[in-house]
């Protein structure tokens, strides 16, 4: 799951992305083509948490989310941007991206437009995404129609691109329009930047968080509503320092601020519900692991996950429900109550199902 951070200048981008790999000193890697950093975050689970504490593994590993978050860029008054599209091509191969709005009031880091307005910045962002699609296709479309022949594979893909620029010009997005399965599949290697489910942060700061007040907060959800881009509140820098303490005192902190559950779940949870995505666990006494599926996603496909084999040869499934051990607590309780079921390879694994796979190769 990779996940792009977009977003203008002095938004709290990086100060997100340090709170969601736990970046520390800058020592993250670079993407090559510029000042982009990319990185990892585990995705906290209570449920990794339980079966760890259960089963004492000898490892245990989280669902993963690989960030990228690219440089921010300005927007003058007149709406003119400064490097956006070179930045923005940085998160083609992501799979969403969440646009960082600043809420958060500061006088010593200063808006390039000078006054604080997350619908306004919003905006400009998805107007430059909308600039960045118009390029890349007027450049192929120049392409197909300056080439020696057209064939009737380049005719189809001239009228659907032609298609897509008149919504793009129009003001929409590609991921809003009527296409069919294989139009999206002929597109995908474009990796438009409209296509991309989005949402959006509201980074607020503490005084804002307590309130759940800012600036034009009226607009931003009109326009969120508008354009179909969930909306998430966090005040990253509190987050950040919540981060940076001993676990005996995290908690403690994170239920003097209100806050239930750490900035990184709260995001992920909602990336996974964008991306239609779920996930199983498997639990034994060599590894506890949650592994990241798309819902609907059947047991057999499943397993290959795990591993290609076990997919070759899969025999049937072992599925216990998380809620079933996490009440009686152990597996052979479970059992004993009627609650282990053996599931063939079309049964449609649900989220939190803990699988044990049999296969024959």
């Amino acid at each position: 799951m990779k996940i792009g951070l977009i977003g203008l200048n002095q938004t709290g981008k990086t100060t997100l992305f340090d709170m969601l790999t736990g970046r520390k000193d800058g020592s993250v890697a670079s993407s090559g083509k510029g000042s982009s950093n990319i990185g990892t975050g585990l995705v906290p689970d209570a449920r990794i948490d339980f079966l760890s504490a259960l089963y004492k593994p000898k490892k245990t590993t989280y669902a993963r989310i690989e960030l990228t978050d690219v440089a921010g860029f300005s927007v003058s008054g007149d709406g003119h941007s400064s490097g956006a599209i070179k930045f923005l091509n940085d998160v083609r191969p992501c799979d969403a991206l969440v646009h960082v709005l600043r809420a958060f009031e500061s006088g010593t880091v200063v808006h390039d437009l000078e006054t604080v307005d997350p619908a306004r910045d919003l905006e400009a962002v998805e107007t430059e995404m909308l600039f960045a699609d118009l390029e890349m296709i007027e450049k192929r479309v120049n392409r197909i129609k300056t080439g020696k022949k057209i064939t009737n594979e380049n005719a189809a893909e001239l009228e659907l691109l032609e298609r897509c620029y008149d919504r793009l010009e129009n003001g929409g997005s590609i991921i809003d329009m009527d296409l069919t399965a294989d139009e999206r599949t002929s597109i995908r290697n474009f990796a438009f930047l409209t296509e991309k489910p989005r949402l959006a942060v509201v980074n607020m700061d503490e005084n804002q968080w307590e309130t759940k007040e800012w600036p034009n907060k009226e607009a931003l959800l009109t326009l969120c509503s508008k354009l179909n881009i969930p909306l998430l509140e966090l005040c990253v820098e509190m987050e950040l320092e919540i981060s940076k303490l001993p676990d005996e005192d995290r908690q403690m902190f994170m239920e003097d601020m209100g806050i239930t559950q750490p900035g990184i779940s709260v995001l992920a949870r909602a990336v996974y519900g964008l991306l239609g995505l779920i996930s199983f666990l498997t639990a034994g006494e060599d590894e506890v692991r949650a592994w990241t599926i798309e819902k609907g996603t059947n047991a057999r496909k499943a397993a290959g996950k795990v591993h290609s084999d076990i997919e070759r040869g899969f025999i049937r499934a072992e599925v216990v429900k998380y809620g079933s051990i996490e009440e009686f607590g152990s597996m052979t309780k479970v059992k004993e109550k009627g609650l282990f079921r053996l599931e063939g390879k079309e049964y449609i694994v649900a989220d939190g199902d803990i699988i044990n796979f049999r296969f024959n190769i």
